[in-house]
């Protein structure tokens, strides 16, 4: 009988691949097993005798994965797969949840593009429409304790405030490239410049340098844990980058090493990192344990960010799209 043993991982975006060990039959010349996701073929990527790798087909929306060859079929394995929440976007960061549950993401278009509405509200039933127009080259978003809405912007150098209907007005200017944000616990914004600098603009809006970085070639992503550690990630030219740890007096170290092209990223409720990132040559959403042990946790292509909402869903973002998926599958074990 053919078994499938282990499949990483548990989730993917659709194109994503998913690396399979499996047992159970010789594999002959010009014989090659099928995989199937919901009952659609999957492409295959690559096959040997005890490894299949296969990329989940754009149209799968079942997760329910089985192997077939020669008349015999495998157990089903469940695979969360994300579904497409709102397409025809350019997030380059992650998304932004509030209070409410909305997601936030951008049309952030090429550098000093102006579209006529380049932040939109995706309601949780998936319903969007655009929220800020007027707003070049939107990057980070973030919330403060109030429920106030900030974006940065990449071309003019400002962080902008957002109110309630849509409106912008300039909160701080000078920021360089500004690209990641953050609020810490006590609503001080730290802004990314992509050109080195990590700013801390406190509630009265002074500005100061709070820590120094290696320029990056496309942006900072920033994100706090439950100590008020920052950590940031910014891709360089090197294959091999890092992510960085920032203590509450600016002292930088760095947490993990090894990863190619990092960018969004956000922690779960057990202080777990996720990093939209490769490893080992494998791209998707990367968790990082405090204690530095890292694994791809989502396959996918050409993503920049996540978020997770309180509802345990997690949002990724894409080049041009949103996801949505359950983040329970964590954790998850073959039958």
């Amino acid at each position: 009988m053919i078994k499938i043993l282990e499949v990483q991982p548990a989730a993917a975006v659709p194109g994503g691949n998913i690396f399979i060990r499996w047992a159970g039959k010789e594999l002959q010349p010009f014989r090659r097993p099928q995989v199937r996701f919901g009952g659609m073929a999957a492409h295959l990527v690559t096959v040997s005798r005890d490894l299949i790798v296969a990329q989940v087909p754009t149209e799968a929306a079942i997760g329910e994965m089985t192997l077939c060859l020669d008349g015999q079929e495998s157990q089903s394995v469940d695979i969360e797969i994300a579904s497409v929440l709102a397409a025809n976007l350019h997030p380059v960061a992650s998304p932004a949840v509030d209070f409410e549950g909305n997601i936030y993401t951008t049309l952030s278009g090429r550098r000093g593009e102006k579209v006529p509405n380049s932040v939109f509200k995706i309601d949780p039933q998936g319903n969007v429409q655009p929220f800020v127009a007027d707003l070049v080259n939107p990057t980070g978003i973030a919330f403060n304790g109030r429920r106030e809405m900030f974006i940065s912007s990449r071309h003019d150098e400002n962080i902008y405030k957002i109110s309630v209907y849509g409106e912008k007005s300039t909160y701080c200017k000078g920021m360089g490239v500004a690209t990641g944000i953050a609020f810490d616990r006590d609503d001080n914004l730290y802004v990314g410049d992509r050109s080195g600098n990590i700013f801390k603009i406190d509630k009265k809006r002074e500005i100061f340098v709070f820590a120094t970085l290696e320029p990056s070639v496309s942006a900072y992503h920033l994100a706090f844990d439950d100590q008020q550690n920052l950590y940031v990630t910014g891709p360089t030219t090197s294959s091999y980058d890092h992510v960085y740890r920032i203590s509450t007096s600016g002292a930088v170290s760095t947490f993990f090493t090894g990863l190619g092209r990092p960018q969004g990223l956000a922690f779960d409720t057990e202080g777990n990192l996720y990093v939209a990132a490769s490893l080992a040559g494998r791209r998707g959403i990367i968790r990082i344990t405090q204690q530095g042990n890292a694994t791809v946790a989502v396959s996918g292509n050409n993503l920049v960010g996540l978020a997770f909402a309180q509802d345990h869903d997690l949002y990724l973002a894409s080049t041009d799209s949103i996801f949505r998926m359950n983040s329970d599958w964590a954790g998850r074990r073959l039958p």
